[in-house]
C-alpha cells in the first residue's frame, strides 16, 4: 500500500457559534491542511499522484477561504466552521478529483488538529 500526503497553508478567520469561551470571538489561524492519497499501484512512471497536481487542486479549493471570515464562505453561514467540519468540507470537494483520497487534515494549531476520513 502506498500513500502519499501534500499539504498547503492558508489564513482565516472564524467565529465558533455556541462555544462557551474564547472562541465563540472573532479569531484568527494559519491553517494547514494535509491531503492523504492512498492506493495499491502506481503508475507507468511510479506514481500514486503527481505532489504538483495534488497541491493545485489542494490550493483551488483553499483559495475559497484564504484571507477571509469563515463564517461568511458557504456552506459555513448555515454550519460551524470547525475544524472538523472544514476537513469534511475540503474531503467532499478533492473527492472529486481523487477517488484515492483517504483523508484530510486541517490543523489550526501547531499542536491541535481535525481529520475526515
Amino acid at each position: 500500500m502506498y500513500e502519499l500526503m501534500a499539504e498547503e497553508t492558508f489564513d482565516a478567520a472564524h467565529a465558533l457559534r455556541g462555544y462557551e469561551g474564547a472562541c465563540e470571538n472573532l479569531h484568527g489561524h494559519s491553517w494547514r491542511v494535509q491531503v492523504f492519497l492512498r492506493g495499491t499501484r502506481l503508475n507507468k512512471i511510479g506514481l500514486l499522484e503527481d505532489f504538483k497536481v495534488v497541491r493545485k487542486h489542494l490550493a483551488e479549493v483553499l483559495a475559497d477561504f484564504d484571507h477571509k471570515l469563515l463564517n461568511d464562505v458557504p456552506p459555513f453561514g448555515k454550519k460551524n466552521p470547525t475544524s472538523e467540519n472544514l476537513a469534511e468540507n475540503i474531503s467532499r470537494r478533492l473527492k472529486k478529483k481523487f477517488k484515492n483520497l483517504a483523508g484530510v487534515r486541517v490543523w489550526e494549531s501547531p499542536a491541535t488538529y481535525a481529520e475526515f476520513r
